[in-house]
């Protein structure tokens, strides 16, 4: 094995995926909303900040998620008539405030992630070529050197720049590429097995799947070559099977 890529999001900044994430942060401000309501909260604000990838090209993480918040809860409270909230979201200045504590909290959590993320990296970049693909908004090559991560990652295939989205293994070919690298001795890393370890491991690389302690097994869980719960874990396995 030569090369190893990475997920981003719920994988190097936070074993888990964004939605709980932002879910428990919600229910700390006192928006006690459910996972499927906060769901279509969660998707629209994704569409609209893949739509606006230009715009947010800039950004850096806090104020990506500003972004985000700021839309999900523009939804959720147009979504009022159907259901109730503990908060005036309709309120501006409260809508202010819930948006500035919940992309706080989060922010804080990501950058406690991705420091832990950049020790196991920093350490393995000096065996692997490393590179990162995700499904993101154009602005992850910018996070990512704000996170302290140039000189280990050697390749981002971002989304937003690409307009091509997991599970398409364009993505990945793109990766790839940028590395010089070959499939069959790479292996990648993602907390998601329909997104990262499938179209990873149609193209011949050995997957590793992130396994977030809010998951079940599922049955397509052979689409993992190997399992970890934490990305410390990842030295150690590398050392066993190469």
């Amino acid at each position: 094995m030569r090369t190893i890529l990475f997920d981003f999001g719920g994988t190097l900044d936070c074993p888990r995926h964004w939605l709980d994430r932002f879910l428990s942060h919600y229910h700390d401000v006192g928006i006690v909303v459910t996972r499927p309501a906060l769901d279509l909260a969660f998707e629209a604000a994704t569409r609209n900040a893949y739509r606006s990838a230009a715009q947010l090209r800039d950004f850096r993480l806090a104020e990506l998620l500003h972004y985000l918040v700021s839309s999900q809860l523009a939804f959720l409270r147009d979504s009022r008539p159907a259901l109730q909230w503990s908060v005036d979201l309709a309120d501006p200045a409260m809508a202010v405030d819930l948006t500035n504590r919940i992309s706080h909290s989060f922010l804080e959590e990501s950058r406690r992630g991705l420091a832990r993320s950049r020790e196991v990296l920093a350490k393995l970049s000096r065996t692997f070529a490393i590179g990162v693909v995700s499904n993101f908004y154009g602005n992850l090559d910018r996070i990512l050197s704000e996170a302290g991560f140039d000189g280990i990652v050697s390749a981002i295939a971002d989304s937003g720049q690409l307009g091509i989205y997991k599970p398409d293994p364009r993505i990945y070919e793109a990766a790839l590429a940028r590395l010089s690298a070959e499939a069959a001795t790479t292996m990648m890393v993602g907390d998601s097995l329909d997104k990262d370890c499938a179209p990873a491991k149609a193209l011949g690389m050995g997957t590793v799947w992130l396994r977030h302690r809010e998951a079940t097994e599922p049955p397509d869980s052979a689409l993992a070559d190997f399992t970890i719960s934490d990305l410390a874990e990842l030295q150690d396995l590398i050392c066993r099977i190469t």
